[in-house]
């Protein structure tokens, strides 16, 4: 049956120049285990405590349901709108050289090194009612500060350099030459950016979606300052473990936290078999 097995090609050992691949791969499995699989998994055990009963009260809880509702969907909103922005910020910083692009290109990275809670300071500051902008959007009847509005754009702001950074080093491997190609034969510039470049940059880009929606889902110091933290209108479901906590519920706690877990795994998982089926698609990757 070995034998068959080798005619067949199959081989659980790719063979390789490198050595080490026992060595590499229980350290790979190790590192995995008490980084990710363990705390995960007494996460969801101790919500298992609760029973199916009191998890499900916990899970269809009004503020439950609200706060979550909440967190995915400005998570998801500020997502595609870093995705639609993020892209043209890559493009201008690939395809063009201006004065100032370097500090420019240095300040898509701000946000990766400000403490959250500074962000969210400012951000408060800006868009409350008094605020240098908040005031003026008063004026016509927009109110930033305290609401989900606010929210999303704390998380934009955030979010914005995963898109950039994913999408930047991809959009650097697409020759000016394939967009001149595409020009010669007849291609306007609505049909070389649909047909040409975005093939190209849709396995990046949803890697950056995927990152940029991942991280806002679970932000926590950018967000409490400018969301007002209200039950039911603005509170996010980060700050809900965090009120469990306090009030040293912690079934409850680890509770929401699965659910949360649940929902982003299932929402990455169907992200990464877009992907897949985008590099099918068009023939990038492997």
């Amino acid at each position: 049956m070995t034998s068959n097995l080798a005619k067949a090609g199959w081989r659980f050992k790719q063979p390789s120049v490198i050595p080490g691949f026992g060595m590499t791969l229980g350290f790979t499995l190790a590192y995995l285990a008490l980084i990710v699989l363990i705390p995960l998994t007494g996460l969801v055990l101790r919500s298992a405590s609760l029973g199916f009963p009191g998890f499900w009260h916990v899970a269809t809880d009004p503020r439950t349901v609200n706060a979550l509702r909440i967190s995915f969907g400005t998570s998801l909103i500020a997502a595609v709108i870093n995705v639609i922005f993020g892209v043209i910020v890559a493009w201008v910083l690939v395809r063009y050289r201006f004065p100032g692009r370097r500090i420019v290109d240095a300040i898509v990275d701000l946000p990766f090194a400000l403490p959250t809670a500074v962000a969210g300071i400012a951000l408060t500051a800006l868009y409350s009612r008094n605020g240098w902008i908040g005031r003026w959007l008063d004026l016509i009847g927009i109110k930033v500060a305290f609401t989900p509005i606010g929210i999303t754009i704390a998380l934009i702001f955030i979010g914005l350099p995963f898109v950039v950074r994913t999408v930047q080093p991809v959009m650097e491997e697409i020759r000016k030459e394939v967009e001149e190609a595409a020009a010669t034969l007849g291609a306007n510039r609505f049909q070389t950016i649909t047909r040409v470049l975005l093939p190209g940059l849709q396995p990046a880009i949803l890697t950056g979606f995927a990152l940029a929606f991942a991280r806002a889902v679970g932000e926590y110091g950018s967000v409490i300052f400018i969301a007002g933290n209200l039950p039911y209108v603005s509170e996010i479901a980060p700050l809900l473990i965090v009120i469990r906590l306090e009030e040293f519920d912690y079934a409850g706690a680890t509770a929401i936290a699965t659910i949360m877990l649940l929902i982003s795994f299932f929402m990455l998982f169907v992200i990464n078999l877009i992907q897949a089926w985008s590099r099918r698609r068009y023939g990038y990757g492997a």
